[in-house]
């Protein structure tokens, strides 16, 4: 018997959960395949929303518009489904080199609304601070396991668990039907998996391999995340995210000695109190040359759409362009010209 929906999405990743939350508060019908076996960038990332980026100090694209509006999403998310999700974390700086404390100062004084100085002896017991320390203001941690999670919860009744096979895709007038269900549109968002899509595997994907430990200092609060040469993010209870590693040119997603000593030598050298390694988890993130999003409909088949090309400004960039491209699609409202998939229509439609 065939299953007749207005959406279908590939993935349940970050994106792919916010799609379909989004579309369930729109009451509007949906089904989102996902294989759980599948690897996910979401489920091994920082959860760092972090409005300043860079060694230069700057503030990321759109932060003004993207954070308060993700922000208040996460809010309201955990709070219908009963879930601790987001939390406020102000960026703790600790400078690891003159270089870079030059850079903090000349942002705080000139255009940086963000930053702030903080006292460094309030740090002298957990670090070795010898160049200073600063701080980020307005910074949030969200708990991304939870987070995925409660959201496959929330949409179980449409969840279906699969992998998804495109030979099985077929384009019907005004829809496509896979595996006995017909929609209206279909919605790819299953990260780096689209590479493998022949309608959008030209599109310019540059994707990178992280990894990071999980480890316990059980002396360091939890309040704070840290940055100095590595990030320093609260996971859960005692424990820390701490990374991360952008490689562009790797053979295979497995977790790397060199990497793990790279981070024991940097925490040897930063932290005062005792740690204990934990595990070593890798992911690969589905970035791309303009570090700017993939969103909107195909050129040629506009009954087939894309989000995705987040990055690692996914939790603060999710939100808002799920929601966007939902209000594109129902409402006709525009995408934003940066993020737009049309901007690459020569590519993937030539």
């Amino acid at each position: 018997m065939q299953k007749k929906i207005k959406y279908l999405l590939i993935g349940q990743g970050l994106v792919g959960t916010w799609l379909g939350y989004f579309l369930q508060e729109r009451n509007i019908s949906y089904a989102i395949v996902n294989d759980s076996k599948s690897s996910s960038a979401t489920g091994v990332a920082s959860g760092v929303m972090n409005p300043v980026t860079g060694r230069r100090m700057v503030q990321t694209w759109m932060i003004n518009e993207l954070l308060p509006y993700a922000v208040a999403a996460y809010e309201v998310f955990q709070e219908k489904t009963n879930t601790k999700i987001i939390s406020k974390a102000p960026v703790v700086l600790i400078h690891p080199t003159q270089q870079m404390k030059d850079s903090f100062d000349y942002r705080l004084e000139h255009d940086n609304i963000y930053l702030k100085n903080n006292n460094p002896l309030a740090w002298h017991s957990f670090f070795n601070t010898h160049f200073g320390t600063g701080e980020i203001e307005d910074c949030y941690w969200i708990d991304l396991i939870t987070f995925l999670a409660a959201g496959k919860k929330h949409i179980a009744d449409n969840y279906i668990e699969s992998n998804f096979d495109y030979g099985n895709l077929k384009f019907i007038d005004n829809g496509v039907e896979w595996d006995h269900i017909i929609a209206e549109k279909i919605i790819f968002c299953d990260g780096v998996n689209t590479m493998l899509n022949p309608h959008f595997k030209l599109l310019p994907f540059a994707p990178n391999k992280g990894e990071a430990l999980i480890v316990e200092i059980k002396d360091l609060p939890t309040q704070h995340i840290y940055k100095s040469n590595m990030a320093i993010v609260p996971w859960k209870e005692n424990l820390f995210w701490v990374g991360s590693s952008f490689e562009w040119d790797y053979s295979n997603s497995e977790p790397t000695a060199a990497f793990k000593q790279k981070m024991i030598d940097g925490l040897n050298a930063l932290l005062k109190v005792p740690y204990t390694i934990i595990d070593h988890i890798v992911g690969i993130r589905p970035a791309n040359t303009e570090r700017r999003p993939f969103v909107g409909l195909h050129p040629i088949h506009p009954q087939m759409g894309i989000c995705n090309g987040m990055g690692t400004k996914g939790c603060s960039l999710a939100p808002y362009f799920t929601n966007q491209l939902i209000e594109h699609i129902e409402n006709n409202a525009p995408i934003h010209p940066e993020a737009n998939v049309q901007r690459f229509k020569n590519l993937i439609a030539p």
